[in-house]
């Protein structure tokens, strides 16, 4: 979040330089709040538009600057800062009724920010604003949910929706895509027909989520069965995601003649494939051992003006990977770049796991220490994948170092491979990195009585009693 104290032209006093340095009116504000990107800014002009005003005469906001302040603040996470807007604008009712659409992006901050309870709280407290909830509302609560995982509160707010508004084609689609991603497919097709029942049409959205479930399942008779009736009954034309979800799923099955078939009754029927398609046949491709024909691929792709995205580049460097052309997947990685896309997390990770894999961990090293360069930080997967590699290696030191930073970052190894690092530092009887890694170990939450066990059987094994009392003692003194 930028720092407002070097932003003279953001600031309350600039803004009254822009406007000739008179007394700022709520229209005014309202506009500079909107050209105002930096929510703190934003907030400042809003609470305090006229310094220089009579304190006794209190500036009247209108209810625009209420929304747009609310909106910034929002987006930026400020949540103290954002209710203690709201509480302002509620002690000014009855002066204006605040709008469902003010709540609708209150809501879907608290569900971008995994906070369920106060995505629940600001719904519940609407009537009391005198706004009416209606399905909209309702909508952005129900997904504030399932971006929060939160099934069981959807089940509740979908047992009392008659109760608070009339459900539309939105709320249905929710719900399906929350009972497909519960695993509850036979309540996702009792939605449907409930929809269908209500006569509320289902769109696009609503066949693309079931079509995409039965593809993740593998289950491809009841996908097609599905895009059949979306014509034949509905009249739904199948979309991209419909056709995307069911060539992946082609595709994992190892049926490739059948997934490019399939990508042109796309194109004929006038969807044009974009890069998630072209992506999924080159994974396909790898897969299933056709790598003579990805260049061919390629080249369709760039003859039919199709721009390729990061996760294009991801899915030919992880094909590249696990073919073992490592060359061809660092030459891929330099075009990705090259057209100024920016590498991911997913890049690296698949760079790191094959290289490891293949017993370069060196290499895998190199990678991994430039990733900061790409202003992308690695995550446990990364550390995970690293730490092993060296272990497999026989890079034991190395594997210490990198689990005490590991740690520092509240990551930890998995169980079974942290037991057979301790191990073969046991083996070696080095009772120096011993100490040193059970001392670490033992602060953080991946020390296990297994560990321990594997520790003191290995240590009494190869070791004599006064150094195995004196490392019990060190360690116990942490």
């Amino acid at each position: 979040m930028a720092c407002s104290s070097t932003r003279t032209m953001g600031t309350p006093a600039a803004a009254g330089r822009r406007t000739g340095g008179k007394t700022l009116n709520p229209y005014s504000v309202s506009r500079l709040i909107r050209q105002q990107k930096d929510p703190v800014v934003a907030l400042k002009l809003f609470e305090n538009p006229n310094p220089d005003a009579d304190p006794k005469k209190p500036f009247r906001r209108s209810y625009l600057s209420y929304d747009l302040v609310v909106e910034r603040l929002g987006r930026a996470r400020m949540f103290p800062e954002m209710e203690r807007v709201i509480s302002m604008m509620k002690s000014e009712w009855p002066r204006f009724v605040p709008k469902e659409p003010l709540f609708c992006n209150v809501i879907r901050s608290y569900g971008r920010s995994r906070l369920p309870r106060p995505a629940i709280r600001t719904f519940d407290s609407m009537p009391s604003f005198g706004c009416k909830r209606t399905a909209r509302s309702v909508n952005s609560l129900l997904n504030a949910l399932f971006n929060c995982r939160q099934f069981e509160k959807i089940r509740d707010l979908q047992d009392d929706l008659n109760s608070l508004c009339v459900p539309d084609a939105c709320t249905y689609n929710i719900l399906i895509k929350a009972c497909c991603s519960n695993d509850s497919i036979g309540e996702a097709r009792d939605l449907l027909t409930e929809m269908i029942e209500r006569r509320i049409r289902p769109n696009g959205v609503t066949f693309g989520t079931l079509i995409s479930y039965f593809c993740r399942r593998s289950d491809l008779d009841a996908a097609f069965r599905l895009k059949e009736e979306m014509w034949r009954i509905h009249h739904i034309e199948p979309t991209l995601v419909v056709y995307t979800s069911l060539i992946k799923g082609l595709c994992v099955a190892n049926d490739l003649p059948a997934a490019f078939r399939l990508k042109e009754e796309m194109e004929a029927s006038g969807i044009v494939s974009d890069a998630a398609v072209y992506a999924t046949l080159m994974t396909g491709l790898f897969r299933s051992g056709r790598r003579e024909k990805v260049d061919a691929v390629m080249k369709e792709m760039k003859a039919n003006g199709c721009e390729a995205d990061t996760v294009f580049y991801n899915s030919m460097i992880n094909g590249f990977c696990k073919n073992g052309e490592f060359d061809a997947a660092f030459s891929t990685f330099d075009q990705m770049v090259s057209k100024k896309l920016k590498p991911d997390v997913f890049t690296f990770n698949t760079l790191v796991g094959s290289l490891c894999a293949a017993g370069r961990v060196r290499d895998a090293m190199d990678v991994f220490e430039d990733m900061p360069r790409w202003e992308c930080l690695p995550d446990v997967v990364t550390y995970r994948m690293v730490f092993d590699g060296l272990c497999d290696a026989g890079e034991l030191e190395d594997a210490a170092f990198l689990l005490d930073e590991m740690l520092f970052k509240s990551f930890t190894p998995h169980g079974v491979n942290l037991k057979k690092f301790i191990d073969s530092i046991c083996k070696t009887c080095n009772l120096k990195l011993l100490e040193s890694i059970l001392t670490s170990v033992s602060k953080s939450s991946a020390a296990d009585l297994p560990m321990w066990e594997v520790a003191i059987q290995r240590v009494c094994g190869n070791c004599d009693r006064d150094e195995l009392c004196r490392l019990l003692d060190s360690i116990a003194e942490v």
